[in-house]
């Protein structure tokens, strides 16, 4: 099983709820990797000030004052160097990788991609949302066949998408938020899909908002 995770905060996110289901019994697999040096070098940083996350969150997992986040969830491996990245690929089953990076445009994830979705034994699951031009939205989209380091590659892996994780607010909350800014301030819509921006842009205006959409290439000065 294969989660492409962005570094910081969506991969520690998603071990959170792997050591909730550690602690529920509900995990299956007897192997979880971190394969990012750099979601491997913040979880430390989270593994440190455990103590200082929101109590309830803790009492969730089973944490007791001192614990680390080897004792939360013990079957969790840290592939710091390349050697340790690509000896995951000898694991046949009974794992979890979560890799970078999270829309699959480079990182480790395209590495192990490369070795695993031509297999129809595995599972690929999307944490967070795919833009469009990466290979994270192709697969999400569909796609039978990728190019992938100079060779096609047939995708015969499961594909799952998880919706729960994003860390965007929606239209809604993006409009309570704009409604609550005093003052005239200058909107510019610069996230997000063009359909979508159009969509808020006119929100907006109902509003009594002006919001621009600049161009590609746009230079804006304030």
């Amino acid at each position: 099983m294969f989660i492409p995770a962005f570094a910081l905060g969506r991969s520690q996110e998603i071990l959170y709820y792997l050591a909730l289901l550690y602690r529920q019994a509900r995990l299956r697999q007897r192997l979880v990797f971190l394969d990012s040096p750099m979601a491997i070098s913040i979880t430390k940083i989270y593994d440190d000030y455990l103590h200082r996350l929101d109590q309830a969150d803790l009492d969730r997992i089973g944490y007791k004052k001192g614990m680390t986040l080897e004792q939360l969830l013990p079957m969790l491996k840290l592939s710091e160097s390349i050697e340790d990245s690509m000896a995951i690929n000898r694991v046949t089953h009974g794992a979890i990788i979560i890799a970078g990076s999270g829309m699959c445009n480079g990182g480790r994830i395209v590495h192990h991609l490369k070795h695993n979705l031509w297999k129809n034994t595995n599972h690929l699951i999307f944490v967070g949302f795919q833009a469009r031009g990466t290979l994270g939205r192709r697969l999400v989209d569909g796609e039978k066949r990728v190019k992938m380091f100079g060779q096609d590659i047939v995708v015969k892996a499961k594909i799952h998408t998880i919706g729960g994780f994003s860390a965007h607010a929606g239209q809604a909350e993006l409009l309570q938020w704009a409604k609550a800014v005093h003052g005239e301030p200058a909107f510019y819509l610069v996230h997000g899909e063009p359909e979508a921006q159009a969509v808020l842009q006119q929100k907006l205006a109902e509003m009594g908002i002006v919001a621009q959409i600049p161009i590609k290439g746009e230079v804006l000065t304030f």
